[in-house]
């Protein structure tokens, strides 16, 4: 996550820096999360709550909504393009708060 944000701030000339409100906590789940097996919905989720903690100064949705778009590309490449096109979409949309559990679900629950 911390490579990843800081790509981002240098694409766009802002700074890299970690909060000191959010970034602890994120790390932390981030950390516990990755020694779990985790199902598809519940990654994307601790995607999402990583995004609401503002672990960094910006591009916090772009950061991890890019970390949910990246765990899916397999999965893209399976799907026809309108169906991999809208959980692409939603994935995103779905950690950076601009979409709820039901339009997620929608997505994974017609999935093959």
């Amino acid at each position: 996550m911390v490579v990843i944000n800081a790509g981002l701030c240098k694409e766009k000339n802002a700074l890299h820096k970690p909060t000191s409100d959010g970034y602890t906590t994120a790390e932390k789940l981030w950390n516990e999360s990755r020694k779990r097996e985790l199902t598809l919905r519940a990654t994307l989720e601790v995607c999402r709550q990583c995004h609401k903690l503002a672990p960094f100064c910006f591009y916090n949705g772009n950061t991890f909504a890019a970390i949910g778009r990246t765990l899916i590309q397999d999965l893209l490449r399976k799907l026809p393009p309108l169906k991999a096109h809208a959980l692409r979409s939603v994935v995103g949309h779905y950690i950076a708060g601009t979409a709820g559990a039901d339009e997620l679900s929608k997505v994974l629950d017609d999935l093959p």
